[in-house]
């Protein structure tokens, strides 16, 4: 079982996150919010089942962000989601 990812966006220490307004009905507010993760969509091949997550971002010893490394975890984190998908706890 085969099972590719597709970076939803890229790293910058912040996401905006938008939300109901409760003071005006049907409206909508959003705020930046500090992050260490990205948004990942997982696709495996042999069911076309999709699935989205957040993956925790490596940083260098200098407290960076590595790219490399980052990709290198969603790559182990993409095993653990066939794994998943193939014993059904993501379907």
């Amino acid at each position: 079982m085969s099972v590719t990812y597709e970076l939803l966006e890229e790293f910058t220490g912040t996401r905006i996150n938008t939300m109901p307004d409760p003071e005006n009905e049907g409206e909508t507010i959003s705020e930046e919010v500090e992050c260490r993760d990205v948004k990942v969509l997982f696709t495996c091949s042999d069911t076309d089942l999709s699935h989205e997550r957040t993956v925790n971002v490596c940083l260098d010893s200098e407290g960076s962000y590595d790219s490399d490394a980052t990709l290198s975890r969603i790559d182990e984190v993409a095993l653990g989601v066939a794994n998943k998908i193939a014993c059904g706890t993501i379907s």
